[in-house]
């Protein structure tokens, strides 16, 4: 009798490993013990059992994978892991503008005019044209003569209408909305008797199940698989039932997400009143288009809106909530008002960015404190939204490069930096409490092209003040970080840029004396000696980062948009976010400098290539650059070692 061996291994994944494994199990067997695999018919045979093992077990294990919303990768695995949590996934949602319609010459002068839901409007952004629509009816009444609708809401995209008519027998059939974009806040659904019975009912999504009844009209509506939503309806305990023959007659809108954001010229595409001659005027751009939920963002939120059961009680349930009906979050921060400065007890403050644009408008703010979170907080708690505050970094990168190891030019070593600089910022400083981490931050200039020996990077930051033309007032600026200084009499680290006041005809600055006073001042004609105009202007708490600027009649200002930028380099390159603070790099205010090494090219020491990419601060200031700003001089002295100074006082803009 043949002998065999009881030890099998079973925890091999590898090809190769079963492989082995299947002829170490046969070579124990009397019958194969002396057996040539390699060079015989049965090598075929155990490679296809290896092949078949491998490809059970990559199955088993993608199986046991998407069993758990952690592991999942498939966007169907995870919707529907989130579904077993009461957690539907964000939909696409419609940009979103206003505007004022008024119609010229209605065809006889009616007593009333109707605009009807499904009214085109058109428009263009980015060399696109994109469709607007209205969603309801609105009707007015001429003002001597003049038919003019105002406030008007048009959402992106196309207005679509579906029909299903419910039908028992088939026990397969479903409510599926087939398209990908559509925007669920749009949706509505009527439910009419027959064909013979044009009664219509409208339904309503079952939003609280507490309250729904067995007669209750209402509708369900999960995120199913390949995208799509699925409706469904009550079973007369938890909603009204759907009898055979009924039709339903469901209305949405598939839209562009937010590639419409910012429209804000729109020309009338359809009749109203029997005339497409209107005039329009925009009263808000379009807005708050945003794509559907990502795959990481409902493995995040999931579990969070489970535990939060709809309820806004924590800082961590608005975190939840609100961008589970509000799309346009790219990221928020909630804090109670016993944890603000100064605080402020029975209210709760919510800072958004949003997806689009820096801050949020009035009417959005509005609209979720009124609409969006209403029911959802405490009866003695108020929301309070208030605007982010960006501290934006202004980096000079020098970067020492060696054009014997890579195939870049310098242009493409600069390009290089930049797009990781660029990356850096959408990762590394996306979200509130998040920090600029200087070491992080010159070891991707490192890595931005393997050309790159070696980078020394200066660190400035920028925030501004919109000034209030033609009156006395008071500006505070905070960085949240402490700033630099050396002491009195040291070099100026504050500078700023021009503003015009009451009273003089110079284009004023501002700076500091290094002993906490900040000083207004003009550049003398034809020169850069500084005249100061009042050297208390203001105080500076190194200390703490925060800037008061005492009364200040501003009569306009070097920018365009009224506003005084305020530059200063802080005590530390690591900068930290609180509460509504953002930490953000614009590309235009990077400055990449280039220099060939040459100790690593192995030629002479005794001179360097030097090639600058400035930021826009030189374009906008029409100088040598940000007043003030600390600078650096790179030399390579014939010994092959380089250095740096470090800051020191430029001239005003």
């Amino acid at each position: 009798m043949a002998q065999t061996t009881s030890r099998l291994r079973v925890t091999e994944l590898d090809f190769n490993n079963i492989k082995t494994n299947l002829k170490s199990y046969l070579s124990s067997q009397e019958e194969f013990k002396d057996y040539n695999f390699e060079g015989s018919a049965m090598n075929t045979l155990l490679d296809v059992l290896s092949y078949n093992t491998h490809y059970n077990a990559i199955y088993a294990n993608m199986v046991a994978n998407e069993m758990f919303l952690d592991s999942a990768v498939k966007r169907d695995s995870v919707i529907s892991l989130a579904k077993h949590l009461g957690y539907r996934p964000r939909s696409s949602t419609a940009a979103t503008a206003r505007i004022n319609v008024t119609i010229n010459s209605p065809t006889g002068n009616p007593s009333s005019l109707t605009m009807t839901k499904g009214t085109v409007f058109r428009s263009r952004v980015n060399d696109t044209n994109y469709q607007f629509v209205t969603t309801s009816d609105v009707t007015i009444i001429p003002t001597e003569g003049v038919y003019t609708f105002t406030n008007i809401d048009v959402k992106e995209g196309t207005l679509l209408t579906l029909q299903y008519t419910k039908n028992s027998a088939d026990p397969a059939q479903r409510f599926l909305l087939n398209d990908r974009n559509i925007d669920v806040s749009t949706l509505k659904v009527k439910v009419q008797e027959s064909v013979a019975d044009l009664t219509t009912t409208t339904y309503v999504e079952a939003d609280d199940f507490l309250e729904v009844k067995s007669d209750s009209e209402v509708f369900f509506l999960d995120a199913v698989e390949n995208g799509f939503y699925e409706l469904s309806f009550g079973d007369d305990i938890l909603g009204k039932a759907l009898s055979d023959g009924n039709i339903i007659i469901i209305e949405y809108i598939v839209c562009n997400e937010e590639d419409a954001n910012g429209a804000n010229a729109f020309t009338l595409q359809s009749s109203v009143g029997g005339s497409t001659n209107a005039t329009i005027t925009t009263v808000i751009n379009s807005e708050n288009g945003a794509p559907r939920e990502t795959i990481e963002s409902i493995k995040f939120n999931a579990p969070k809106s489970y535990s939060a059961q709809k309820r806004a009680v924590t800082a961590e349930d608005y975190k939840v909530i609100l961008p589970k009906l509000y799309n346009n979050v790219d990221a928020m921060q909630v804090w109670g008002g016993e944890d603000n400065d100064p605080p402020i007890y029975g209210k709760v403050f919510l800072s958004i960015k949003p997806k689009t644009g820096r801050t949020l408008t009035t009417s959005t703010k509005d609209a979720i404190k009124n609409t969006v979170l209403s029911g959802k907080t405490m009866v003695s708690i108020t929301p309070e939204i208030i605007d982010p505050v960006y501290i934006n970094i202004i980096p000079t990168i020098t970067a020492y490069w060696n054009p014997n190891i890579t195939t870049s030019s310098m242009t493409d070593i600069s390009s290089a930096i930049r797009d990781a600089v660029t990356t850096f910022n959408s990762t590394e400083l996306k979200d509130f409490d998040s920090v600029f981490r200087y070491s992080k931050f010159v070891s991707i200039v490192d890595q931005a092209d393997k050309g790159i020996i070696s980078n020394i990077s200066t660190i400035r930051c920028e925030r501004n003040f919109d000034a209030i033309l033609n009156q006395e007032s008071k500006y505070t600026i905070n960085f949240y970080n402490p700033i630099f200084t050396q002491g009195k009499g040291s070099p100026s680290n504050l500078s700023s840029t021009g503003f015009n006041i009451a009273g003089r005809t110079q284009t004023l600055y501002l700076d500091d004396d290094g002993d906490g006073n900040i000083r207004s001042y003009y550049l003398e004609e034809g020169s850069s000696t500084k005249v100061y105009v009042n050297n208390t202007q203001g105080a500076i708490d190194y200390g703490t980062g925060k800037l008061i600027i005492d009364q200040l009649n501003i009569t306009g200002t070097v920018l365009d948009n009224n506003s005084v930028e305020v530059f200063v380099t802080l005590n530390s390159n690591d900068i930290v976010s609180v509460r509504n603070v953002l930490l953000t790099i614009n590309t235009e205010d990077i400055t990449v400098n280039t220099i060939v090494d040459k100790i690593a090219t192995g030629e002479s020491s005794a001179g360097v290539d030097y090639q600058t990419t400035s930021s826009s601060e030189l374009s906008r200031t029409g100088g040598t650059g940000v007043a003030g700003a600390a600078s650096s001089i790179q030399v390579q002295s014939s010994g092959g070692s380089s250095g740096s100074s470090g800051s020191g006082s430029g001239s005003g803009y």
